[in-house]
């Protein structure tokens, strides 16, 4: 043990400086602006949708990427969930959660299964829950699917979306930026009153967060 201690100290150390030093994190909250408004139309927005674009805020945020690096990233979401929800990315930051990308579902065509392909971080999408004709919570800018390869949707007969997240299906693994039930996403989401689809009887969608139900 002799040894390893010195070098465990160090590391700690290491990331202690780090965290003093870090840039301080940045969250805006803002109306979507006509540009914003015109991309949205006919991708994650279209008429029918169960509310209005005016019920819905843009949120420019920083998070930690899987680089160690600081980036910048774009959620948009109800309007009624923007501040618990910046403050849920505020706690993530503070805690180092690393978030691969965040990007609006928009970028890749608001397909959910490219954009999950992309390990992309997204929120608001007006789509119904897979195979149903219901409004996904995502259609009211209430929910938010976290890295999406390391977090997967797994169903009891052994399907696992995307299935660049296979490797992920097993919830005994421990690898940066995934979500455990005890671990500071779960937590830092409930402080904001949204569930975890990972407590899901089956099936079990870890990269879910919502206000409501699917």
């Amino acid at each position: 043990m002799g040894p390893i201690a010195p070098r465990l100290k160090a590391t700690m150390a290491s990331f202690a400086i780090l965290a003093l030093f870090a840039p301080p994190f940045h969250g805006k909250i803002e109306r979507l602006g006509p540009q914003l408004r015109e991309r949205m139309t006919g991708a994650s927005w279209h008429r029918g949708c169960p509310l209005g674009l005016g019920a819905l805020r843009l949120l420019r945020i920083t998070h930690w990427g899987f680089d160690g690096r600081v980036h910048h990233g774009l959620l948009v979401v109800n309007r009624d969930s923007a501040r618990p929800i910046l403050g849920t990315m505020h706690t993530l930051y503070r805690l180092h959660f690393p978030i691969r990308r965040m990007r609006l579902v928009d970028a890749y065509g608001a397909d959910d299964h490219r954009s999950m392909a992309a390990d992309n971080t997204s929120a608001f999408n007006c789509r119904f829950v897979a195979g149903t004709g219901r409004w996904s919570e995502h259609a009211y800018g209430h929910a938010i699917d976290l890295n999406p390869r390391e977090n997967p949707y797994v169903t009891a007969s052994g399907y696992v979306s995307p299935p660049e997240g296979v490797a992920f299906a097993d919830r005994s693994r421990r690898a940066p930026g995934m979500v455990h039930r005890k671990g500071p996403a779960v937590a830092a989401f409930a402080a904001a009153g949204w569930d975890w689809g990972g407590k899901w009887a089956w099936p079990k969608d870890y990269q879910h967060f919502s206000a409501g139900g699917s």
